[in-house]
C-alpha cells in the first residue's frame, strides 16, 4: 500500500520533506517531518509536535510514499499507534539531511569549536586570548575535520592538543579558592602547589581557617580537589578561564627595554614565536599600494575599485575576491561607507569578535 505525501504547489519533490530514520526489528522505519524543525524540538524549543511532522504516519520508505506495515508496527513496537510510534522515531531516530543543510550545520559546530578554543587558550607571551578569526585560521592551517558525531566540548580539547604542537598556545589558567586549615596548607598543599607551578593571587587568615585564591592549570583542578578534601577544606571555582586585563603592549613590554628605540642598536630585535606566528597569520591579508613608476618590466597589477588598492597579479586579484578585507569593504560599500584598508580591516574584525565573546569569557 502506497500513499504519496503531498507536496507545495510549485516545489520540486521533497524539497520540504526531513526524512527521521529509525532502524529495529530488522525493519526500517520513517516519519516526514519540516526542516530545521526536527532539532528544535530535540533541544525543546519546539513544544507543537504538528509544527514538526508533516503527517503522523509511519512510513517504510518516505522518498516511495511506501507505509509500514501494521504486523512490522507491532513486531518492532508492540503497538500499532501511529501517533506513539512516530514521536519514538521523533527521539530515537537518525535525521537525514541534505548536503547544504549538513554543510551549515558543520559551519556552525566549527564555529563552536574555534570559539570554545579561544575561551580555553591564551598567548602565553602576552597572556591574553587570540582572537576568534586567528583560532580558525589556525585550525584550518592544521586541517581540522568537524565529527559531526562528537561533542564540540571535546573535539575542542583535541583541537588545542593538536595547536600545541605547532603554534605559542596554552590553556588559560582557572581561577579557584582554596579554603582549608593553615597547619594542613604548610605541611602538605604548600609544596604541591609549587610543583603544580600555581600562582597565588591571595591568602587570607581567618582563625585557624586560610582561604587562597590562586590560578593553575585546568588539568590539575581534579587532583588539587581531591587534594584539599583530604585536607578536611573545600575548593571553589571563581573563574574558569583567566585572562590578563589592560593594554597587550604594556603587558608585554613591562620590564624590557625598547630596543627598538635605542640609538645605539644595530641589530633588529630578535622575533619571538608569537611575533613570527602574527606575522604569519598578517601575510593572508594584502600589501598596500605599490607604486607604478617604480620599473616598466613588473607584472601587470589589478586595481580593486570596491577596496581602492593594488592588488597585485591575476592570481591575487582572485584570491583577494575571498579575502575579509573585500567582504568588508562590500559591506561598507552597501552602507555607502568609503573603503578602508587591510591594517583597518584587521582591527575592526578583532575589536567585534573581542564585543562579541565578552559575555562568554567569564562563564
Amino acid at each position: 500500500m502506497s500513499r504519496t505525501l503531498v507536496q507545495p504547489v510549485g516545489q520540486k519533490k521533497l524539497t520540504n520533506v526531513a526524512v527521521v530514520r529509525l532502524k529495529k526489528h530488522g525493519n526500517r522505519f520513517e516519519i516526514a517531518c519540516y526542516k530545521n524543525k526536527v532539532l528544535s524540538w530535540r533541544s525543546g524549543v519546539e513544544k507543537d509536535l504538528d509544527e514538526v511532522l508533516q503527517s503522523q504516519i509511519v512510513y517504510s520508505n518516505v522518498a516511495k510514499g511506501v507505509l509500514a506495515k501494521s504486523k512490522d508496527l507491532k513486531a518492532a513496537f508492540g503497538m500499532d499507534d501511529q501517533a506513539k510510534i512516530c514521536l519514538e522515531i521523533l527521539e530515537k531516530g537518525e535525521l537525514q539531511v541534505a548536503g547544504k543543510e549538513r554543510e551549515s550545520q558543520l559551519s556552525n559546530q566549527f564555529r563552536d569549536i574555534a570559539t570554545i578554543v579561544m575561551q580555553k587558550t591564551i598567548n602565553p607571551e602576552t597572556q591574553r586570548p587570540y582572537t576568534i578569526s586567528m583560532i580558525e585560521r589556525l585550525m584550518h592551517e592544521i586541517h581540522f575535520a568537524v565529527d559531526p558525531h562528537s561533542s564540540s566540548k571535546k573535539q575542542a580539547l583535541d583541537v588545542i592538543r593538536e595547536l600545541q604542537k605547532h603554534f605559542p598556545i596554552k590553556r588559560s589558567p582557572m581561577r579557584l579558592r582554596l579554603t582549608l586549615p593553615q597547619h594542613n596548607f604548610e605541611d602538605s598543599l604548600a609544596g604541591k602547589l609549587n610543583e603544580w607551578k600555581t600562582v597565588i593571587v591571595s591568602k587570607d587568615v581567618s582563625g585557624s581557617q586560610l582561604s587562597i585564591v590562586c590560578e593553575m592549570d585546568p588539568g590539575l583542578f581534579r587532583d588539587c580537589d581531591a587534594l584539599v578534601r583530604n585536607l578536611q577544606g573545600r575548593s571553589e571555582i571563581l573563574a574558569i578561564s583567566v585572562h590578563s586585563e589592560g593594554n597587550i603592549d604594556a603587558d608585554h613590554c613591562d620590564g624590557h627595554e625598547d630596543v627598538s628605540s635605542s640609538p645605539l642598536s644595530t641589530e633588529p630585535p630578535k622575533k619571538s614565536a608569537t611575533d613570527e606566528l602574527t606575522d604569519k597569520m598578517k601575510k593572508q591579508t594584502l600589501a598596500p599600494k605599490s607604486d607604478p613608476a617604480e620599473g616598466s618590466n613588473q607584472v601587470k597589477q589589478n586595481k580593486c575599485s570596491t577596496c581602492d588598492a593594488i592588488v597585485g597579479d591575476a592570481k591575487q586579484y582572485r584570491e583577494h575576491f575571498k579575502s575579509d578585507w573585500h567582504k568588508h569593504n562590500l559591506k561598507r560599500k552597501t552602507r555607502q561607507l568609503p573603503p578602508i584598508s587591510a591594517e583597518e580591516c584587521n582591527a575592526d574584525v578583532e575589536l567585534s569578535d573581542s564585543k562579541g565573546n565578552l559575555n562568554e569569557y567569564n562563564f
